[in-house]
């Protein structure tokens, strides 16, 4: 069993349940261009890639019309959506245990930096993480391969073998797998088992205690 050091987590589908409030600025966004959804379940899918990315394809938006849809969807985050968030079960518990353990926590996220760290503090959460790092507004490091990366310039990783991934989407693990990291599946987000083994997650936990109890064993 590996001695991880450098514990890299996702935000959304992993440390907070945020369905409520990316559906509701998703929906709001698509309503702009007389788009409506009834059912806001339909928009899960939005939860955890790049938002352009989505728009372009499950709308078939093209580039220009897509980043315009981000800035309707952030009208609507911003001031209500970022907060229509909960944290998930044990993960307070997870990060305080990792953090006393001597772990370096790193939040790599898809999300905005600036949003992710409103989050964090919203949670109580900063004091656990070491570094965070997110996409820029303007749509740059967006992808989470190159998220991850410039994470691990920030906190000068050198023996790679020491960092896992932690996230609920197949994105994560790919991102991870780029940057030639281990990647562990989490199956309280948005991706169920199939998603994340395909990619290539070394292992996938239920929930946040049994994810501390191997983190820390």
């Amino acid at each position: 069993m590996k001695q991880y050091q450098y514990i890299f987590f996702d935000l959304d589908g992993t440390l907070t349940e945020p369905k409520v409030g990316i559906t509701k600025s998703v929906a709001y966004a698509l309503e702009y261009y007389g788009i409506h959804v009834e059912d806001l379940d339909t928009l899960c899918p939005f939860i955890g890639p790049p938002l352009k990315e989505s728009f372009m394809k499950y709308y078939g938006f093209d580039d220009a019309k897509a980043e315009e849809a981000v800035e309707k969807y952030r009208e609507y985050f911003r001031p209500y959506g970022i907060y229509e968030n909960e944290m998930y079960e044990g993960v307070d518990n997870l990060l305080k245990n990792l953090k006393e353990c001597g772990k370096t926590i790193v939040l790599a996220t898809s999300k905005p930096t600036v949003f992710a760290e409103i989050i964090l503090k919203h949670f109580g959460l900063c004091s656990y993480f070491d570094c965070v790092v997110g996409s820029e507004l303007d749509g740059t490091r967006v992808k989470k391969g190159e998220v991850i990366a410039y994470a691990l310039e920030e906190i000068g990783v050198t023996d790679k073998s020491k960092v896992v991934m932690i996230g609920d989407r197949d994105n994560d693990i790919l991102g991870a797998k780029e940057n030639g990291l281990d990647c562990i599946g989490v199956l309280y987000g948005f991706g169920d088992r199939p998603e994340l083994e395909k990619a290539g997650a070394i292992m996938t936990f239920d929930d946040a205690f049994s994810l501390c109890d191997y983190l820390l064993s």
